[in-house]
């Protein structure tokens, strides 16, 4: 790996295209290296992945809701549409669009955490539809699939966008428009003003994620993976890009990231700089073996204290009951307290009355239901019922968390082997005995108790599935996949689970399309 400085620069030091950020991202994509093979496995585990929870969640508000405005955009020779055969195509833009929400609006795929947060599963709602409308093979597929995790990654590593109050969809702009780039097998040119355009057409602010957190939640990572296809359309045709995105005097760091906090303070803007590291020339893209899927639908912080609840909660049983807890404290991250945490002030996060994606970021609901279920579920854990129990309520509000420094570095940590996202929680019951327990990593996760393999993704796909596939349809899609390097264009095309006739519910609201 290579790593680059990159920071603001004044226009008039006409900072040459071979020292730009995204230039320098575009000449990865554009490297026809080869995938290797560990690194082509874990793409077929996150298609099967992505796939549970679109299917799973076909008939929820936002799917039905993008899947009417992809509808009203056919297309002979397009893409398909989760749940739909290949006879019912629509424009690349528009699966990508529904395709991606059904991803999303589960919180249930991969993540990616380090100086900022990701679902690097984002990337393939678009790559997929851009390879079935373009006819690319399962091999070109895999090109553009690896590049968009690379890209996704290494910018997560190097570029926090939270703490600037920016969205983290903003890393999935230039990250899906590179994974276009390699897939088609544009040239460096041409990703390169992709890449600037993808950036600075998906630059959105967090409020996407705070408050009242609205079904917004879902269709953002789609807004920015369709906004990375239009982009590379356009660049396609010869356009150009705002350059330099990342260092121009008034572009992204300049008055948006670490320039714009250096000015507010006083000093440069054009000083603070990131060291974002990226592939050499020639070296394989392997960065999605970093990342990390959930075995429970929630946010990432959340998948270590879900498995930690199960545990504490069968001891809390044996103490006298839930109604005997006094207080519990979970000392965790910065991240955890103050994004899913008393931290964050967010009254919605303690109301029974919230919305399913408020609840999916409040880890005192979570942590207070996994203790009483000694489960998780994808719908019956938020069910509106469940979230009004009295019982449940007046444990949830006995939570609360506070950082812990250890914990803040541990997050961060470039060494995988600390590097954690749980916490240490303090039980204290009325009687004044506590139970204390601690987990830094899920269960699921690559070094957790339980890692996921193959075995696990399918099982996966299946919980998530079987009462909505038909068993044939399941095995033949779940046989296409695992045959992903030698599948040929109209094989790529079928990568895609079909739901069972009259299954799917419409959103039959009239819109603009």
């Amino acid at each position: 790996m290579i790593t680059h400085d990159v920071r603001a620069h004044r226009s008039k030091d006409a900072l040459p295209r071979e020292d730009q950020l995204a230039w320098k991202i575009a000449a990865v994509a554009s490297d026809p290296v080869a995938v290797d093979d560990e690194a082509t496995d874990m793409i077929i585990n996150r298609i099967i992945d992505n796939a549970s929870v679109g299917i799973a969640s076909l008939n929820r508000g936002p799917i039905k809701s993008a899947r009417a405005m992809a509808n009203a955009h056919m297309r002979s020779g397009g893409a398909t549409l989760f749940g739909l055969s290949t006879d019912h195509l629509v424009c690349a833009e528009w699966a990508a669009w529904a395709n991606g929400t059904a991803v999303r609006e589960l919180d249930f795929h991969d993540t990616f955490l380090a100086a900022d947060y990701s679902h690097p599963g984002d990337n393939i709602p678009p790559i997929l539809a851009v390879a079935q409308q373009c006819g690319k093979n399962g091999a070109d597929l895999i090109r553009g699939i690896a590049t968009g995790y690379e890209i996704q990654v290494n910018l997560v590593k190097a570029i926090c966008l939270h703490e600037h109050k920016i969205d983290h969809i903003a890393h999935i702009g230039p990250s899906a428009s590179a994974g276009v780039g390699s897939l088609l097998g544009l040239d460096t040119e041409v990703i390169y003003q992709s890449v600037q355009q993808g950036l600075h057409t998906t630059v959105t602010t967090r409020q996407s994620r705070k408050g009242e957190i609205s079904t917004w939640k879902a269709f953002a990572p789609a807004y920015a993976g369709k906004l990375a296809i239009e982009a590379v359309d356009r660049c396609m045709r010869g356009e150009g890009a705002p350059s330099p995105i990342y260092e121009g005097e008034d572009s992204v760091i300049a008055y948006i990231l670490n320039g714009r906090t250096a000015r507010d303070k006083g000093e440069s803007p054009y000083d603070p700089t990131y060291q974002v590291p990226l592939p050499g020339p020639g070296e394989a893209k392997r960065a999605i073996l970093e990342t990390y899927t959930k075995e429970h639908s929630a946010e990432y912080q959340s998948q270590a204290l879900i498995d930690l609840a199960f545990r504490m909660g069968k001891e809390i049983e044996g103490r006298g009951g839930f109604d005997a807890v006094k207080s519990i404290v979970l000392h965790t991250s910065h991240h955890t307290h103050y994004v899913i945490g008393t931290g964050s002030g967010d009254p919605q996060k303690m109301d029974p009355n919230a919305s399913r994606e408020t609840l999916d970021h409040s880890i005192m609901y979570i942590f207070a239901v996994a203790l009483q279920d000694g489960e998780w579920h994808h719908v019956r854990s938020y069910a509106p019922e469940r979230a009004k129990r009295e019982d449940t309520v007046r444990l949830w509000h006995k939570i609360s968390t506070i950082e812990d420094p250890e914990w803040t570095r541990r997050y961060h940590s470039p060494d995988p082997n600390e590097k954690a996202f749980g916490a240490k929680v303090v039980i204290t019951m009325e009687d004044g005995s506590e139970i204390v327990d601690e987990l830094g990593i899920a269960n699921a996760h690559p070094f957790g108790a339980r890692p996921f393999g193959r075995a696990e993704y399918i099982n996966k796909f299946k919980t998530l599935t079987d009462d909505i596939l038909d068993a044939s349809e399941s095995e033949r899609f779940l046989d296409l996949v695992q045959q992903l390097p030698k599948l040929s264009a109209a094989q790529v095309l079928e990568l895609n689970p079909v739901a069972p006739a009259g299954y799917l519910v419409e959103n039959d609201a009239k819109g603009i399309f």
